[in-house]
Parts: structure tokens; sequence; C-alpha cells
């Protein structure tokens, strides 16, 4: 009995002192803890033969040159293009997986059956087409892809192409916000699971009663259809306010539809109005005012 208690003292010290070294392993030093990616530097290179094909990720190539250039099923994985000039180029199935593009040429090269998941361009020449035949699988990418080419658009000071990415842009975003809250998917169900499949179905409301009143700050036919809906509400509830007016008689809507028109104009203010509903017509006019500079101001932006 009296030998047995060295040895529980000794287990004890034991436990404290690899707690401390599992612990002192599991802390790494910041230096230590950075390692080479294997990053191949390419640097004013040219291509030579007229097709390519193979591998060339993990690369970053500044100033690489081709022109005329045909690349078939070309791994590209996380590649850097600076500055590069790649005019007038094919490129087939190949895979642009986490690619950046910065300040390159692509003008006049078509992109069939490509991968561009989550690439970005930044300053680079691009044809517009691409948005139609190289965006990626599922909504969300899709939206994340035409990003990044509106921005890119709009550095490079395109307005059409600008105008484009947005309308693919706002489609794809519809559709992820849909799904978020109404698809059965894995996918969907995973990721939006309980609150955060109510809050998607609300943020999709938003986007569609947005996207239907002004397009999302895109579509001046809507905002003037939403004004003339406006003025059509208006109508009838002028025509039971105004004494001179009946629902029975079929000029009343006629002359009331034309002083709905005035009415949201500021141009008339009849007396008979009661002040919260002149206040509300006020501040639907200033609404819809604010809304329309708000896309001219965006259209302008762009040229």
């Amino acid at each position: 009995m009296p030998g047995t208690t060295p040895s529980r003292e000794k287990t004890k010290p034991s436990n404290k002192v690899d707690a401390r070294a599992s612990s002192q392993e599991a802390t790494i030093p910041a230096e230590n803890a950075l390692k080479s990616s294997g990053r191949v530097i390419e640097t004013d290179k040219l291509i030579g033969p007229q097709q390519i094909t193979g591998i060339l990720s993990n690369r970053l190539f500044l100033r690489l040159g081709a022109k005329g250039r045909r690349f078939q099923r070309v791994d590209f994985k996380y590649s850097i293009f600076d500055a590069c000039y790649l005019r007038d180029c094919e490129f087939d199935s190949c895979d642009f997986t986490g690619v950046r593009f910065v300040a390159s040429n692509l003008s006049g090269s078509t992109f069939l059956g490509c991968k561009f998941d989550y690439a970005v361009f930044e300053r680079t020449f691009v044809n517009p087409e691409i948005l139609e035949t190289s965006c990626p699988a599922t909504e969300n990418l899709i939206a994340r892809f035409a990003r990044s080419l509106r921005i890119n658009f709009q550095q490079i000071g395109d307005a059409q192409a600008v105008n484009r990415a947005i309308t693919v842009e706002l489609s794809a975003t519809k559709q992820h916000l849909y799904k978020a809250w109404r698809s059965g998917e894995s996918y969907y169900r995973k990721k939006y699971p309980g609150v955060r499949r109510v809050q998607a179905y609300f943020q999709w409301l938003r986007f569609v009663s947005e996207d239907f009143v002004w397009g999302n700050g895109e579509s001046v036919f809507k905002l003037f259809r939403t004004i003339a809906l406006t003025l059509i509400l208006i109508t009838p509830i002028d025509i039971g306010f105004d004494p001179q007016k009946s629902f029975s008689v079929l000029t009343s809507y006629s002359s009331g539809l034309l002083e709905s028109f005035e009415i949201f104009l500021g141009v008339y203010s009849p007396t008979y109005y009661p002040k919260p509903y002149a206040s509300i017509v006020v501040l639907l006019r200033l609404i819809v005012f604010g809304l329309m500079i708000s896309i001219i101001v965006k259209r302008r932006n762009r040229r």
C-alpha cells in the first residue's frame, strides 16, 4: 500500500507534460506555416504551335503572347494572366477554374464549352459573347461570373457589355434566390436550412418586388409601367372623392385618368382630397422621380 502512492504522483505530472507537448506541437510559428505553392512563372513567352493541349495550371503568365492559336482541353486552373495578349484565339473545352485575368487583351478570342468557375476579370478586353457561351453551371456561380465581367466592362468603358452582364447577373440572382427557399435540391437544403430558408424567401420577395417596380434599377420601361399602374389606381380614388364624378358615368373614368396624371405630376391639387391621401400621392411622386434619376445616373456613369 505505501508503494502505490509514488506511482500515482508520477502519472499525474506525465499527463501534464503530454498535454503541454501536444499544445506546443499544435502551435506553429507563422514563418514556418508558409510553404511554396509551386507556381511556375512564365515571362515574355510566345505560343508557337498552332494547336495547344495539355496542362498549364497554377502558373503566372507575364506578357504571354499568342494570335490565332487554338487551345483545346487545356487545363489553366488557378493560373494568372497578367498583361497577356491572346488575340483571335480559340479556346475549346478549356478549364479556367480560379483563373485571374489582369490587364490582358482577349479581343476576338472565342470560348466554347470552357469552365470559368470562380474566374476573375480585371481591366481585360474580352468579347461579351463569353456570357452566352461559357457561363458556369449553377446560378450562384453564374451571378458571380457575370458580376466580375460587369465590373471589368465598367473598367474598360464598354457600356453595352455592362448592360448585357447586368441582365445575366440579375436573371441568375433571381433564380438562385428562388431555389434557395423553394428548391428541394440537396445543395440548397443543406446551405439554407431553417431560419436561413425563411431569410432567403424574404430576400427573393424583395428582389422580385424591386424587379417589378423598376427592374432593380435597370429598366426604364418597368418604371413607366409602374407609373401607369399608379395612375390607373389613382383614377377610381379620384372618382370616389370628386362629388361631380360618378362610377356609373363612363366619362368620369376618362376625366379621372387625365386628372390623375396632373395630380401625380403636382400640376393640379384638388381641394376635396383629404390631406393624408394627398401626402401619399406626393410621397409616391418623390419616390418615382428618385428612381428615375437613379436609372439615368447609372446609365450615364457607364459611358
